[in-house]
């Protein structure tokens, strides 16, 4: 039996399990550790002690429970709902206002927490109800919340970058750093259809009424602007101590953790149950993506030591004659449709271990690549009809918002994803400058 054989039947035989709902980081393990175990007898079982090793050992990997319960902890504590008061009422006079300063809240959410999830939870709790009761149209509401929700893994500190960078064996600060600006332009491009739309359909999107314009002084405005200072607070000194040089990575996320448990004091809405939530949520978001990454590595180990990649990259360029571009092309449209079945993570682990040393090898830089692969995953959270972001909402919308209505709502945002995934590849430097010209390369 060859090598490319054993890959194919590797590859065929995880997608068949992944079919019967089994968790994905079992069935990546199990058939990494089988295939391995009938390769090479007794001493394979070594390959997942070393993969686990390999995880403990890896320094940065302790930035995930950090900047994961400082996102919980803003949560939790209510911060959150300060900062949309503050957006409420300074963006609600514009038509389509409320939905602008919804994305806005997104926005700083994924700066201060690195996952979808918290976005979505905010989003839904605390967004969807006021705009729905200020009469904005439900499909584009649910749409706004569903989009925004998903900055979370593009703009730092973004945990799915972490793991890439722990799969790619990438500096997750140069992955960080090529997120911002296209994280920033993705959020544009959102204002700019919610702006436009309502010019064109102002009943989508009711700006406040003169009464309730009138209840709040500019004294009061000024005031609420306090609700925005605590988490720009929280991402200056995070963000600042590590690019000044003053914190490691590692440090500035503790120190992120740290300046999120004393915000929540300094409001008075730290509690035994706020600490409690927020250290069970982190323990069980943290396991989990440990329990795929070790899976990952297992998977991954196997695959490099049969040259499956060698064989890919002989097909596409040795027979098929493929130029890169072609071939890179080829790559997304992969992970969009594997992104109508998984999600984000099962995408990265299931294909990583092909399509990033292939990258490597058609000379693609690793980082820009690592940011094309986050926003095709961010299209695989809204893509119907598995879209993790999809069920999350139909599980905390309110009844009269049908799954219909979650799907239809999606679509004009998919496009402008798939509209930034192209921008980023023919302009690269929109990515790669940052890192580059920060860390000196360029």
């Amino acid at each position: 039996m060859s090598y490319e054989f054993i890959a194919l039947l590797m590859f065929a035989s995880m997608m068949l399990l992944l079919l019967t709902g089994q968790r994905v980081f079992a069935v990546i393990g199990f058939v990494g550790s089988a295939a391995a175990l009938l390769l090479w007898g007794d001493g394979s079982a070594e390959l997942s002690f070393t993969s686990a090793m390999k995880l403990m050992k890896w320094y940065p990997m302790l930035t995930l429970p950090l900047f994961v319960f400082m996102g919980y902890m803003l949560a939790e504590s209510r911060i959150a709902d300060d900062l949309y008061k503050m957006f409420h009422v300074w963006m609600g006079p514009l038509r389509g206002g409320l939905a602008v300063g919804t994305i806005l809240l997104m926005v700083i959410i994924s700066a201060i927490n690195g996952l979808s999830v918290a976005g979505m939870a905010v989003g839904a709790t605390i967004a969807m109800p006021e705009l729905l009761r200020r009469g904005y149209d439900k499909i584009m509401v649910t749409g706004v919340i569903q989009a925004g929700s998903t900055l979370g893994i593009l703009v730092p500190p973004s945990v799915v970058l972490v793991l890439y960078g722990m799969i790619a064996r990438q500096p997750v600060g140069h992955l960080w750093m090529a997120g911002v600006f296209p994280g920033l332009l993705m959020a544009a491009l959102f204002i700019v259809y919610i702006v436009v739309r309502n010019l064109l359909q102002p009943e989508l999107g009711p700006p406040l009424s003169k009464e309730e314009r009138a209840q709040y002084s500019w004294a009061d405005r000024i005031a609420l602007l306090r609700g925005g200072i605590i988490p720009l607070a929280i991402f200056i000194s995070m963000t600042g101590l590590f690019l000044t040089g003053v914190t490691s990575l590692v440090e500035s996320s503790a120190v992120g953790a740290t300046a999120s448990v004393l915000a929540a004091i300094v409001r008075g809405r730290m509690t035994w149950k706020v600490l409690h939530d927020t250290t069970r949520k982190t323990l069980g978001v943290s396991c989990m993506f440990m329990w795929i990454l070790l899976a990952a590595l297992c998977f991954g180990a196997v695959f490099d030591g049969l040259g499956a990649v060698k064989s890919i990259e002989h097909l596409f360029v040795g027979e098929m004659h493929l130029d890169r571009w072609t071939i890179l092309i080829l790559m997304q449209l992969t992970f969009l449709i594997l992104g109508v079945f998984l999600d984000d993570t099962a995408m990265l682990v299931i294909v990583a271990p092909l399509f990033i040393p292939l990258a490597g090898a058609l000379g693609f830089d690793l980082v820009w690549y690592g940011v094309l692969y986050t926003i095709t995953c961010q299209v695989a959270y809204l893509t119907p009809p598995f879209g993790y972001n999809l069920f999350l909402m139909r599980s905390m919308a309110p009844p009269e918002i049908t799954l219909t209505d979650i799907y239809r709502s999606v679509v004009p945002f998919v496009g402008l994803m798939i509209l930034t995934l192209v921008i980023i590849g023919i302009f690269p430097e929109i990515a790669t400058w940052l890192p580059n010209h920060f860390y000196g390369n360029d």
